[in-house]
């Protein structure tokens, strides 16, 4: 099929209606739940292969039982709860709760350590922690620190180790609750992201920040939802393994899924190219977000995937770091579904991608714009995208800027993607604009550049956050836990370029007085971090130098020594 074009008038026949009110719950679950209480939600694969099925009626039912439990443990209008859980039913209940009492979720990953649970719940003040078998342990060393969480509700394998059982609460509740009635403004999730002077950011995210995914979320996926008529096509039914606690997870996968009324499989336990084949198969998964460093993993495992598995897969989207020739072509050809590469931030998401033209019912070609290798794509509807030089001016095309996105759209309207601000932070949330505040961009800190056509052209970061196998990695945090360890008097944490991973993180380390390099020490080192944080921030390699790269004002120069890696990796071929 030769695809077509209709970028010009997508953008021109697009217009934002925000109303005044407008709450997550209600349009993710309740009207759902009215109309059609039997429709599959949430299809939850166990570790042992088991399923089962959860419907919408279910998914209201206990929300309403979690949302009268937390307003008796003193959970109220605009309190955050945090959620440390993993694919679950159980979390798509926490989310629907919180956000019919009004409240904010915080989902927390359960990767996160002692120290990572501590900074956040301390800083966020949550009041209730939800957590199951996956992070009970990390949670109750952490919560000596933190005064003001006023109880643990554990669930699953976690029962008997939190002040209060999630079955137990459940059931002496109604099912039956009342929800508030929200602005479209209100805070509705607080989710921390890793900067790279001073601890994470805690992004508060309103809940018209959904409807502003939801353009980039339905063109991503090739027209989600929609079914033309006369159309014989299967329901859609979601699948990815971006842990919900994530932004990739929960706005680009949980949310919008379930806005739509449609499946989502939910799946615990670590990836793998073939349990990730087996799953699509079993549930018939119709549309995906894989991060390129799992499409990698995939195309090195089975190479030719339709000669083993029976796939219903109508769209793949991917984010995160560059796809790339090789994974662009695995996906058209291997898989016969072409990837629409996707940028965007937890700060405002599904900013920039493509859209695969499909097949309506009748055979002509749907909606779309082609897709061009190694390009992130055209501006979704409803944003207006620029690169911007350092005084706030629009570059030429051609010329690499700063990728930043406008308070309103082409037409004047405001854009409902924006996030609130950073919590308890407005020195950082003001640094994130540009020019008059009501007529300001928005800077997302990532470098690229826009051709005629207005595709961009990724060229990196501004600043020294970088990406690892899909992750968001900020230096300070894992500094900060280095420095902990009596052996380091001071620490750097740099990408090191990595052909699989797009980079993989590294530390420079000066030792203490008293300590001598060694690879036990390395190893301990590692472990350190890994205790602490998520294991994919620790360093997979430990350089010890005698001294820092510093400025005159004291502060490590990162950049230094992420350019010694760039030229190393090219010495090295």
């Amino acid at each position: 099929m030769n695809q077509v074009d209709n970028y010009d008038e997508l953008h021109a026949g697009f217009r934002w209606h925000v109303p005044k009110h407008f709450n997550i719950a209600e349009v993710c679950c309740a009207r759902w739940a009215r109309e059609t209480p039997k429709a599959i939600a949430i299809r939850a694969e166990a570790d042992d292969g088991s399923v089962a099925l959860h419907s919408y009626g279910q998914l209201q039912r206990d929300a309403h039982r979690l949302a009268n439990a937390l307003k008796r443990l003193g959970v109220k209008r605009g309190d955050r709860v945090a959620i440390v859980m993993p694919q679950r039913f159980e979390t798509a209940v926490a989310h629907i709760a919180i956000y019919q009492l009004g409240a904010v979720a915080m989902p927390l990953s359960m990767l996160f350590g002692p120290d990572a649970l501590e900074y956040r719940i301390n800083h966020s003040e949550a009041q209730v922690a939800i957590v199951d078998e996956s992070s009970i342990a990390n949670l109750l060393a952490a919560r000596p620190q933190c005064p003001g969480l006023r109880a643990l509700l554990a669930v699953g394998g976690a029962a008997g180790q939190g002040d209060l059982d999630w079955d137990r609460a459940l059931k002496a509740e109604r099912a039956a609750h009342t929800p508030v009635k929200t602005f479209a403004d209100d805070a509705a999730v607080l989710i921390y992201t890793s900067g790279t002077t001073g601890p994470p950011k805690g992004a508060l995210i309103p809940h018209r920040a959904l409807i502003g995914n939801l353009p980039g979320f339905v063109a991503s996926q090739n027209w989600f939802g929609a079914k033309p008529a006369g159309s014989k096509k299967a329901p859609s039914v979601f699948w990815s393994p971006a842990d919900w606690a994530w932004t990739g997870g929960l706005m680009d996968a949980l949310l919008p899924t379930l806005y739509f009324g449609a499946q989502i499989v939910g799946c615990l336990g670590r990836f793998a190219p073939e349990r990730a084949f087996g799953l699509m198969e079993r549930h018939a998964v119709t549309h995906t977000f894989l991060f390129p460093t799992a499409l990698k993993a995939m195309m090195k495992a089975v190479p030719a995937p339709r000669e083993r598995y029976t796939l219903k897969l109508r769209a793949i989207m991917s984010a995160g770091e560059a796809v790339g020739d090789a994974v662009f072509a695995y996906c058209r050809d291997a898989l016969g579904v072409p990837v629409n590469e996707m940028f965007g931030q937890t700060e405002m998401n599904y900013l920039v991608g493509n859209c695969a033209a499909s097949v309506a019912a009748d055979g002509s070609a749907a909606a779309g714009w082609p897709a061009r290798p190694g390009s992130m794509g055209r501006p979704y509807p409803g944003h207006r995208i620029a690169v911007l030089d350092d005084a706030g001016f629009e570059c030429p095309r051609g010329t690499p800027g700063d990728v930043a996105l406008h308070r309103n759209d082409i037409h004047g309207h405001p854009d409902p993607i924006f996030f609130i601000g950073y919590w308890k932070n407005p020195e950082s949330t003001a640094a994130k604009f540009t020019g008059d505040p009501a007529q300001s961009w928005c800077r997302t800190g990532d470098m690229a550049v826009m051709d005629a056509d207005g595709y961009l052209w990724y060229h990196g970061r501004s600043d020294d956050v970088f990406k690892a196998a899909g992750y968001r990695i900020g230096p300070s945090e894992i500094e900060n836990c280095l420095v902990k360890h009596a052996a380091v008097a001071n620490a750097a944490v740099v990408p090191k370029p990595d052909p699989e991973r797009g980079a993989l993180v590294k530390a420079y380390v000066v030792l203490a007085v008293g300590f001598s390099a060694s690879t036990e020490l390395i190893a301990q080192l590692q472990q350190h971090v890994r205790g602490q944080l998520a294991p994919y921030e620790y360093p997979k390699e430990i350089e010890f130098i005698d001294a820092l790269p510093m400025t005159t004002t004291g502060k490590v120069q990162r950049r230094v020594l992420r350019l010694q890696e760039e030229e190393r990796a090219r010495a090295g071929g």
